[in-house]
């Protein structure tokens, strides 16, 4: 009566003639007088609400509207499922109640994947099942291909990525990820407008790739034929605002970098940054505490849950952990031991890097900690006092100019957030670029470029200030417990099949 086969258990042949036979069922509604795509249809409860008030609201009238994930067929009465963006809730049409006509015609026309309008009364069956007993049932919209694997869940990664909207259908543990992740950027939005802070747009298209160490996309504007980057971060053109008076802005939005693809990047991802006037990295390490942990209170309800197998407390205050302290404890290396680029080659050789970028001091300090010291900060931690050559826009201590007032914040191994109190020195920033470009021209093709235009703007004065940079695909994987950012972006980056 009812069955289907799901479409990743049909052959091509099968799949070709499961689509013939359910193309053939526009025919036949059509025929009817039936539209096989309907249009506006009143809903007036969602499943998850009469699920969950099925004993308060007994015999009450409902209108739902939803897929049909799962037919039960029993002579003259059956059970669907019927699934909307809440949950799932059981129907039970009877051929008494519906009439021959309907019912036969129920029977007739509608398949698995079929999103159909139902109006009718709740009730709880003998077994205790929340219902809706279907006094009229409306098409909305006819599905021509099967659901995967006969609902039993989408298991291909690939396909997962490449058709979202499978994913979204037949895996309702995606949809909650997705969900939170909406309601993690709402609460940063109201977390940092309920502080002073106001959210501004930076252009995508920039000049200068700046702001960050990466690759960047390139593309060609023809009305100025010039060259034009995707940008790879948004802190120069939000730090430029601190000059022009704006002393508390974020901006929230995508940023591209042209790198690998693994489980923590993907080429196109969204960045939350934040820069706040008259703070230092002090500042915006408290920003990052409240902010993280009020996010899995507003999001979980709690601070301590269950993430990369391991149960995390956010609560504040985190750790914090000096960089060289804790590459020294990783690796006996000491600070004296890498002072110029050629003592970075010889360690290099002796811990057995594999880099892929020329060996310069900074580069092999970021490879050690890559490899020796991040991994094991599984709580959350703020791993500060970066050395000033992997650090070109942060200002210097006071107490050690080769270190800066940096600290990237980590959980699970991965970093999470980037800040620092930013350097607002611009003769110090021109030497800063000066040697990144020396890095550049040595090979490091992810130095940052030289930015005349920022430098000209820090030299009619850019107040002291903190700032930030979370990864907001990083925050969803670690509050979501997911383990690939791929499962946290909608359409992540595929290679096309050919």
């Amino acid at each position: 009566m009812f069955g289907d086969a799901g479409e990743r258990d049909l052959p091509r042949s099968g799949m070709d003639e499961e689509f013939e036979r359910r193309r053939r069922k526009l025919d036949v509604a059509k025929s009817k007088g039936i539209a096989p795509f309907g249009g506006r249809y009143e809903v007036t409860a969602t499943a998850k609400e009469v699920a969950d008030k099925c004993d308060e609201i007994a015999g009450a009238k409902v209108s739902l509207a939803g897929r049909i994930t799962a037919l039960r067929g029993h002579g003259k009465a059956c059970f669907a499922d019927l699934r909307d963006r809440s949950g799932r809730i059981q129907l039970h049409l009877r051929f008494d109640v519906l009439g021959e006509e309907n019912y036969r015609t129920f029977e007739e026309l509608i398949d698995l994947g079929d999103i159909l309008g139902v109006r009718g009364t709740v009730f709880r069956t003998k077994r205790g099942e929340p219902t809706v007993e279907v006094h009229e049932w409306t098409l909305l919209s006819k599905a021509l291909r099967p659901l995967p694997e006969k609902w039993h869940g989408l298991t291909d990664v690939d396909l997962r990525y490449r058709q979202r909207y499978l994913d979204l259908i037949v895996n309702p543990a995606v949809q909650d990820v997705f969900i939170k992740r909406s309601k993690i950027i709402s609460y940063i939005r109201r977390f940092l407008d309920e502080r002073g802070f106001i959210e501004v747009q930076t252009p995508v298209l920039q000049t200068i790739a700046g702001g960050a160490h990466a690759r960047p996309f390139i593309t060609h504007h023809n009305a100025l034929n010039i060259d034009v980057y995707l940008r790879i971060a948004t802190e120069l053109y939000l730090k430029r605002l601190l000059v022009g008076g704006l002393e508390k802005v974020y901006e929230i939005g995508p940023d591209f970098r042209n790198e690998g693809i693994d489980t923590r990047h993907n080429p196109e991802f969204y960045m939350m940054e934040v820069y706040q006037a008259y703070a230092d990295y002090e500042d915006m390490m408290k920003l990052v505490e409240d902010l993280v942990s009020g996010c899995a209170r507003e999001v979980l309800g709690t601070t301590k849950f269950m993430s990369g197998g391991h149960e995390i407390d956010v609560t504040p205050p985190w750790p914090r952990l000096r960089v060289w302290d804790a590459i020294t404890e990783a690796t006996g290396i000491r600070p004296e031991d890498i002072r110029t680029d050629e003592d970075a080659k010889a360690i290099a050789k002796k811990l057995d890097l594999k880099m892929d970028k020329a060996q310069t001091k900074g580069s092999v300090i970021e490879e050690i900690m890559s490899e020796y010291v991040e991994p094991k900060l599984i709580q959350p931690h703020f791993l500060i006092d970066y050395p000033v050559e992997i650090s070109p826009l942060a200002k210097r201590k006071d107490d050690d100019p080769s270190l800066t007032y940096r600290f990237e914040a980590f959980a699970l191994g991965s970093e999470l957030g980037n800040a620092f109190s930013e350097l607002n020195d611009p003769i110090d920033q021109k030497e800063r670029f000066e040697q990144q470009a020396r890095e550049k021209a040595a090979g490091n093709r992810e130095a940052h470029p030289y930015d005349e235009d920022f430098i000209t703007a820090l030299e009619y004065g850019m107040p002291p200030a903190g700032g930030l940079g979370i990864g907001i695909e990083r925050l969803v994987m670690f509050l979501t417990d997911s383990r690939s950012i791929r499962d946290v972006i909608l359409f992540p980056m595929m290679r096309p099949k050919t």
